[in-house]
């Protein structure tokens, strides 16, 4: 069975978005209440006593919805806190858009943070619950690591030239990130440098991999009719799509590590809720979660940008870059905006949410009026995977 979906039934009608970056001089309390109130600022003849639902997500920095309640203040309004490995931003607001869509709330409010920096995680190791202790201990660069060497192997690319690819990935992020002023790394390293940095696992360096921030991030939800009593420039709701997987892939002999099916089929999902037929022709750019360049080279063929095996030369021919066919992740993506894991989902809405209303600054695209965003959590052979499509105008029908 498949979901009926909400296509233009709900839309977000404010955003904010804090910096991502090593705030060491700011604590979770502050992040959400800066996310927040530059949320309901956004937002003209609303007020944070006139949201009547929340969602906070976060993996490790609070429980409860009191960490929203406390901090905000909150006047006993429902606030649940929800978590989904790296996807956790994006749960939140598919929880308030359904509790929108349903008419059980005509205002909600998604929150996104984490505040990775004071966790003691390095973004090296993760913290795995209690198990029998026959499950492998990799690190996620060891795990995402596996992808590159499976994709050369299968599409028959040089070792060398698909190190090439991966350089250029990063590379892209980082010039991208170098225009958007709320990014965590500013400063784009050479193609150089990037190649030559050390190994961290496999064929991936320094820069193959995420940064480690602190950050948050919100959005307001209304129903679609009571947009514009709002603001003059909405982002509507096309397709909101989760696919968790039944984790099997290390341990199936036809499993070969160049596809996240999670991925296919959350991506398969969001397209028929959107009806959307050629994604690359359709989507005028796509955030998308490049948690590890290899990963965003297979989220390419995944997500229908490219054709199984040709995404590596894609990447060369600049078709994702800033002023290609298709831009992807023209905010720096998790390689260069930075990954505090709960807050990450949003973020890549606010991004459209910038490129629609004409308000991303040197990185602004010409007329965008379609975006994606895909976030994932888990690791190769197993995870979550959710993919949105927002679109600047309401389909007349």
């Amino acid at each position: 069975m498949t979901a009926k979906g909400i296509r233009d039934r709900v839309a977000i009608v404010g955003m904010g978005c804090t910096r991502f970056a090593e705030h060491w001089d700011k604590s979770v309390d502050d992040l959400l209440v800066d996310a927040v109130t530059a949320c309901v600022d956004s937002v003209e003849d609303l007020a944070l006593e006139d949201v009547e639902a929340f969602w906070v997500g976060t993996k490790d920095s609070g429980q409860s919805g009191m960490m929203l309640s406390h901090p905000l203040k909150l006047d006993y309004r429902p606030v649940t806190r929800v978590e989904n490995f790296c996807a956790t931003g994006s749960e939140t607001l598919r929880n308030a858009c359904y509790a929108v869509a349903s008419g059980a709330y005509d205002v909600a409010m998604a929150v996104g943070v984490e505040k990775l920096k004071d966790s003691g995680l390095s973004g090296l190791t993760i913290g795995a619950p209690p198990n029998d202790g026959t499950a492998p201990e990799m690190t996620p660069p060891a795990m995402f690591s596996l992808l590159a060497p499976a994709y050369a192997e299968r599409y028959g690319v040089d070792p060398a030239q698909l190190k090439e690819v991966l350089s250029r990935i990063a590379h892209k992020n980082h010039l991208n990130g170098e225009l958007n002023p709320l990014a965590q790394f500013r400063k784009a390293p050479s193609l150089e440098t990037i190649a030559g940095a050390p190994a961290i696992a496999g064929m991936l360096g320094v820069y193959d991999c995420s940064g480690v921030a602190d950050g948050a991030a919100a959005a307001i939800v209304v129903a679609a009719e009571d947009a514009h009593r709002y603001t003059e420039r909405p982002m509507y709701v096309k397709a909101l799509a989760l696919a968790s997987g039944p984790a099997e892939g290390a341990m199936r002999a036809d499993y070969d590590y160049t596809t996240f099916p999670e991925v296919v089929r959350s991506a398969e999902e969001a397209y028929r809720q959107a009806g959307i037929a050629d994604p690359r022709a359709e989507i005028s750019l796509a955030e998308v979660h490049d948690c590890f360049t290899p990963t965003e080279l297979v989220l390419m063929e995944d997500l229908g940008f490219s054709e199984r095996g040709t995404a590596w030369r894609d990447v060369l021919d600049g078709v994702f870059d800033l002023d290609g066919e298709l831009p992807v992740n023209p905010d720096g993506g998790l390689k260069s905006f930075g990954h505090p894991v709960g807050a990450s989902g949003l973020r890549m809405q606010y991004e459209l949410w910038l490129q629609f209303r004409g308000e991303a600054g040197e990185r602004q695209l010409e007329r965008p009026t379609v975006g994606l965003t895909h976030n994932l959590g888990g690791q190769p052979g197993g995870c979550v995977s959710f993919v949105s499509v927002m679109g600047a105008e309401r389909d007349p029908s």
